[in-house]
């Protein structure tokens, strides 16, 4: 019988544990690749950076007071992180992950939207009712236009001719032409008006009316279209859903839109094409956030105020898998390659990381696994994702 010798019966057995622990199903990244995670944390005037190559902690940057907001240009390696409380914007350059700038715009400021063409910002100013618009290659603010009271958030559209405001305390929605700064249309009667989904194609607007059980649909203004009615904005419908509707997840398809009515515990369905309710689903207390994969499969649900993640599957219509991970997760996102689900965990001060799709030892594929947690900074409350190659 041979014998093995104690040394070398080490090393197989470290090689069997590396093995074993080896991170199976991520994609394979060139040497010059980068991708990172920005996080604000309102309770730390920071934003995390998290490297998700080589998953940990990059570093954490220095910005103003209570940053909420965040968003990444398409175009250039920036991000802008929005100072609630020192009513300015950071400018995050991606390569040096270090702020390079600070845009000064107007009180309580608390969103950012980024054009596709990345040369224009759009800042929700709550404090002050109005929207200021950046000159992202100098800068500075060109533009400030009112629009109703309190505005929590301000999108543009696809093809940047309409920009919809969700008016909180105003109940309205103001659409502004981003080409002359002046407001287009006002539409009132949505109590609480808070998120804001734009179809691909920029044709029309759906917002929720979080202090009922409504979202609003609008039509946006398509001048070109052979149809005269359509050549402005115009209230559609409203739809009913669940009590409490706070947030909106449209697949990247954009054939519909999941909305998170926290007050009734459940995901309404919505078929964007005919604005049509498909029903309502039962997920369990509080459905804070949500967010549709990219092949248009799943919808992943935070629940605040239980520690969990919801997998919903949109084919089948029932929650397939149940994630738990920090205390308070509210905001998610996707890595660019879509294998990982980030969750800012508000109330643990931690992003979990959860696997989309994995491997048992037995080959059975699990939708939905608990990878890490990294830490972040107090309160943690947005996420956005950059990736590029060094040059």
């Amino acid at each position: 019988m041979t014998r093995v010798r104690p040394h070398f019966t080490l090393l197989l057995s470290a090689l069997l544990f590396l093995t074993a622990c080896r991170r199976h199903d991520f994609p394979q990244f060139p040497a010059d690749y980068r991708e990172c995670a920005y996080v604000t944390n309102g309770g730390s005037n920071t934003v995390t950076v998290l490297d998700l190559v080589n998953m940990r902690q990059d570093r954490v940057i220095r910005v103003g007071d209570n940053p909420t907001g965040i968003a990444a240009n398409p175009v250039k390696n920036e991000i802008y992180a929005v100072n609630t409380d020192s009513n300015s914007i950071s400018v995050i350059d991606a390569k040096k992950n270090a702020v390079v700038a600070t845009i000064p715009v107007h009180s309580k400021p608390y969103f950012i939207d980024v054009d596709t063409k990345g040369e224009r910002g759009y800042v929700a100013n709550s404090g002050s009712n109005n929207v200021s618009v950046i000159d992202l290659a100098a800068r500075r603010e060109i533009a400030a236009i009112g629009v109703g009271e309190a505005p929590g958030m301000a999108r543009i559209s696809r093809d940047v001719k309409s920009l919809v405001v969700s008016n909180r305390v105003g109940g309205s929605i103001s659409v502004v032409d981003p080409r002359t700064y002046k407001v287009r249309s006002v539409f009132s009667g949505c109590p609480a008006a808070t998120d804001i989904a734009i179809l691909p194609d920029s044709s029309k607007a759906f917002v929720t009316c979080s202090g009922g059980h409504q979202v609003m649909v609008i039509g946006l203004a398509q001048p070109e279209s052979p149809i005269a009615d359509e050549h402005v904005d115009r209230l559609v419908t409203f739809l009913d859903v669940g009590q409490t509707p706070v947030q909106l997840a449209l697949k990247p398809d954009g054939g519909e839109i999941f909305v998170s009515n926290f007050g009734s515990d459940t995901i309404s369905e919505i078929a964007t094409q005919t604005n049509e309710v498909g029903g309502a689903y039962l997920v369990g207390a509080h459905p804070a956030g949500a967010i549709v994969s990219a092949d248009n499969s799943t919808l992943w649900i935070s629940k605040f105020n239980t520690g969990s993640i919801e997998v919903y599957s949109i084919d089948d219509g029932k929650v397939i898998n149940t994630v738990h991970v920090g205390e308070g997760p509210d905001a998610l996102a996707f890595s660019v390659e879509g294998h990982l689900l980030l969750a800012a965990d508000a109330q643990s001060n931690d992003i979990s990381v959860v696997r989309v799709l994995s491997r048992t030892p037995a080959g059975v594929t699990r939708v939905g696994t608990l990878f890490t947690m990294l830490p972040a900074g107090m309160h943690p409350n947005a996420i956005v994702v950059k990736a590029f190659r060094v040059k």
